[in-house]
């Protein structure tokens, strides 16, 4: 039978899930956050399933997702109260290969389980990153090809320049650009406007997104900006 990895930060869950899948004849790994998640993924190679709260302190279900996606093709199910389309389409674009949500039948789930351990792990293409890739970065979602951003499912209205400045800040989470590096890349090497041109843009996106930006988009002073990994 399997070994598989179940996260969730509640516990009576998790046993709930554990039991079932024990009864079954599996092996169950439990965590309780998702970067418990992660160590105990990286350290069992033979994890043939990982099951996957979203709303994890630490790090969430969709950052676990992508990081096992980094690595592996096991198959990987979130399970989430969380049951909006959108929270569904960003398990999917995480690399989820289904989504439950709670409440939930453990026969019902007890037999996705079965179904997704009978297709088995898929291999994993390697590929470069590209300038054209959408971009996630917890509840934010860029679309580099549409030039779009989705907050929480809602569509964030954000000039050219603005979006090309939050696009390459979250392309490289926890990087700190530089004000003169942001205005040669952004605005072109040409420019000759004031170089808190990008200060402006950057509060202008911190304003539209609200609680998102003013927590994530950080100033690093002296230097310029960065977007938070977590």
């Amino acid at each position: 039978m399997a070994k598989i990895l179940v996260a969730d930060d509640e516990e009576l869950i998790r046993k709930l899930i554990g039991d079932c899948l024990t009864k079954n004849g599996h092996t169950v790994l439990e965590a309780q956050d998702g970067e418990e998640a992660i160590k105990i993924f990286e350290a069992e190679p033979d994890i043939e399933l990982a099951m996957l709260d979203i709303m994890m302190p630490e790090v969430d279900g969709w950052q676990v997702c992508r990081k096992i996606r980094e690595t592996s093709g096991i198959p990987v199910m979130l399970v989430s109260a969380r049951s909006q389309d959108f929270d569904q389409i960003m398990g999917f674009e995480s690399g989820a290969d289904d989504y439950v949500t709670k409440p939930f039948s453990l026969a019902v789930l007890s037999r996705r389980v079965e179904t997704l351990l009978q297709r088995g792990a898929v291999q994993i293409p390697k590929k470069e990153k590209t300038d054209d890739e959408d971009i996630v970065i917890k509840n934010l979602l860029l679309k580099k090809g549409a030039h779009e951003v989705y907050l929480d499912g809602k569509v964030v209205d954000l000039t050219q320049k603005e979006f090309k400045l939050l696009y390459k800040l979250c392309k490289s989470p926890g990087r700190v650009y530089s004000r003169d590096k942001l205005l040669d890349q952004i605005w072109g090497a040409d420019y000759v406007g004031d170089i808190r041109t990008v200060d402006s843009h950057v509060a202008r996106i911190r304003t539209k997104l609200g609680e998102w930006g003013n927590k994530n988009i950080v100033t690093v002073y002296g230097t310029g900006y960065k977007v938070n990994k977590n």
